[in-house]
């Protein structure tokens, strides 16, 4: 039996609890070919997802999502079931690569590696993309030189994004009945695009001689990926990164960790958000043990209200700027001719993060679209939206 509490005084919605295979077993002894399921005080199946992180073909952790009512204390009851008789639960997160085949299909895979651009510009990935996606919301990151992430505004809880770029839905720009692709990126870092600082200048996580794609799980509560790159020229140092992203249901948000090997201590690690159809000013404030940045505007590309955000550790905050808005691809650094894409960081307002070489630094970046959650057609609403769930993260579950 375990015992979960909610430490605040508010409701927790699709709460998600992680444990690891050692908590699991101070509760319920393990045996070979079977795996733990959770059920409430009153018999009711909890989803859960067991995850073998590292590939060696046995579990690390368990995974569920649950919700609890403010300060509640539940008793979560814990038993085993063999591999073949593990419930199949209602799938909330999903993952894509599709890789273009010869007869113009796409082929979804676990793992691939990104054509270069120094030999010319060829679009081989579904939607141009890696893409992700809960019940909420779905994002995308340019499986290219470009390395700049998207993001898709959802209306209903469909995972879709098996079908964006298909003949089944080929037009992600246009407004569909499942949503559509929300955000023009340009040579900004997008929603949530990373890059290095030194000293004071930006170098654009991209253009790096290997950039590859790994599933590591995906599952109905639970979906994780990493990005890995190296040979990325930071003025004339060649420096490693890996991003591991998550996604959890319910949540208008990603969590991403981005470790990089060759840093130095003075160096910050850099997200950003596109400003290029914003008119209003962008905010910052301090919520739980997070400091945050964002913008609201009518600047989606359906000219309705978009809000986007980052949040970091407060003990990490670094830098909080705005990028120039010159067109450098005008002015001649062409990166990607078929695209207008400039390698240069323009109309982005950012954050940085302190980091060290090959320690994981974590941030979340927020989006959401004024058309699917009325609450955030206000800055105001937004703003309190990203603070309910910054004090979610600064005040974990206490399992016992």
């Amino acid at each position: 039996m375990l015992s979960i509490e909610n430490p605040l005084n508010s409701l927790r919605t699709d709460e998600v609890i992680v444990l690891t295979k050692t908590q699991v077993e101070q509760k319920l002894k393990l045996k070979e070919g079977m795996l733990p399921v959770f059920k409430t005080a009153d018999n009711i199946s909890i989803p859960s997802q067991v995850d073998d992180l590292d590939g060696d073909g046995s579990w690390d952790e368990v995974v569920i999502v649950i919700d609890f009512s403010a300060r509640e204390s539940r008793k979560i009851k814990l038993e085993l079931i063999s591999e073949a008789e593990y419930p199949e639960y209602e799938k909330r997160t999903n993952l894509r690569l599709g890789i273009k085949q010869t007869d113009g299909s796409y082929n979804e895979v676990d793992n691939s590696r990104a054509l270069p651009c120094n030999d010319g510009f060829e679009i081989i990935a579904q939607a141009e993309s890696v893409s992700w996606e809960n019940d909420k919301i779905g994002f995308r990151v340019y499986f290219d030189c470009r390395n700049v992430k998207d993001l898709f505004g959802k209306l209903k809880p469909d995972l879709i994004i098996d079908k964006i770029g298909t003949p089944e839905s080929p037009s992600y720009h246009d407004l569909a009945d499942w949503g559509m692709d929300v955000l023009h990126c340009g040579s900004s870092l997008g929603s949530g695009g990373l890059a290095i600082m030194k000293k004071d200048s930006l170098f654009r996580l991209g253009s790096t001689e290997v950039y590859e794609y790994q599933k590591i799980v995906e599952g109905p509560v639970r979906s994780i990926f990493e990005l890995s790159y190296s040979g990325w020229d930071v003025n004339g140092e060649k420096l490693k990164a890996v991003e591991r992203i998550t996604i959890y249901p319910g949540k208008y948000w990603f969590e991403s960790d981005v470790t990089i090997e060759g840093s130095s201590d003075e160096d910050q690690i850099v997200t950003g958000i596109v400003t290029s159809r914003l008119k209003r000013k962008p905010f910052e404030f301090k919520a739980g043990n997070f400091q945050c940045i964002g913008t609201h505007d009518v600047q989606s590309l359906n000219n309705d209200e978009l809000g986007m955000a980052v949040i970091i550790p407060l003990s990490e905050t670094g830098k909080i700027d705005r990028t120039t808005d010159i067109n450098f691809f005008n002015l001649g650094n062409q990166t990607v001719v078929e695209k207008g894409f400039s390698q240069i960081i323009s109309e982005t307002y950012f954050i940085g993060q302190k980091c060290k070489s090959k320690v994981p630094a974590k941030h979340y970046f927020f989006s959401v679209w004024g058309l699917d959650k009325e609450q955030c057609k206000t800055e105001e609403g937004f703003q309190k939206y990203i603070t309910e769930e910054a004090e979610k993260l600064s005040s974990p579950m206490v399992v016992n």
